[in-house]
């Protein structure tokens, strides 16, 4: 990454639709003010997925590097220039990241992010993955930098876990598909939660219904607004490790910084900042 002219502003942000609710600017510009990095700055803007190519084509050479939410991770794919394993693999990119010739490209840290957040839970090769959507395939790529080697892929609908059981396959892991309501009555060490809030709460009444003790069980929940989402909450209550969304958020950020800028941030201070804004 080139710095640019001493005094140069340069500037990142994140893009998506709604995006007012987004934690991305305060977590950045802690980054870049524990970094020295005073002449980068950070914003958001309400973008949707017909406007997104038209406006990546109208930023300078200002700009150096967009975070992107819902509904922005597919369509990315039609304005970056080249794209990361990961993120092809994933189907999601989350991450531009200004080229020396003015071009985009395209990466995933939703994988890292994931990776980072419950990095230090234990476990024995074996997961549950609960949810079948986007953010879903990113969790399966991430179980499988973790090691993990037979994941249960708990969702409503079978036929949606496919693509995520065909892309554990690929990497050499055992995958199955089993009923929502059934997630809980076999205990794994590892849970990833991808599910959103109507579904967590399905979720949360089959832990309920199975009578589960989790002890020993570090459970994910992706989600980090409206905490702790009822699956969180259910699971904090049957003894497991609950691990919040804001973690994996830090930590994909904290790749996200790097990328930009070429320097690896103080992940503790961006945690801090994180708790500062979500305790206010």
């Amino acid at each position: 990454m080139v710095f640019g002219e001493q005094g140069q502003v340069l500037r990142a942000a994140v893009f998506g639709s709604p995006v007012s609710h987004s934690l991305s600017p305060i977590l950045h510009e802690a980054a870049y003010a524990a970094l020295g990095l005073r002449d980068w700055t950070y914003g958001r803007r309400e973008v949707t997925a017909d406007e997104l190519a038209a406006v990546v084509a109208g930023l300078d050479l200002e700009w150096r590097g967009l975070s992107l939410t819902m509904p922005l991770k597919e369509v990315a794919f039609d304005v970056a220039e080249a794209v990361t394993d990961v993120a092809r693999e994933a189907g999601a990119i989350n991450t531009l990241v200004r080229r020396s010739d003015g071009r985009w490209d395209g990466a995933n840290t939703d994988v890292a992010g994931i990776v980072g957040a419950v990095a230090h839970a234990k476990q024995d090769g074996r997961a549950t993955l609960l949810g079948s959507g986007a953010t879903s395939r990113s969790a399966a790529l991430a179980l499988v930098q973790l090691g993990v080697r037979d994941v249960r892929v708990a969702a409503r609908n079978e036929a949606a876990t496919n693509d995520v059981l065909a892309l554990l396959e690929r990497h050499g892991v055992s995958g199955a598909h089993v009923a929502l309501a059934d997630w809980a009555v076999e205990s794994r060490p590892l849970v990833i939660s991808t599910l959103a809030p109507a579904a967590s709460s399905s979720a949360a009444d089959a832990l309920k219904e199975a009578g589960s003790t989790l002890g020993g069980v570090t459970l994910l929940d992706v989600v980090y607004a409206d905490w702790p989402t009822p699956l969180a909450r259910a699971a904090g209550d049957a003894g497991a490790v609950v691990v919040s969304g804001l973690d994996m958020l830090v930590h994909q950020a904290a790749e996200q910084v790097e990328l930009f800028t070429g320097r690896r941030p103080p992940v503790e201070v961006m945690f801090a900042a994180a708790r500062r804004a979500t305790i206010a």
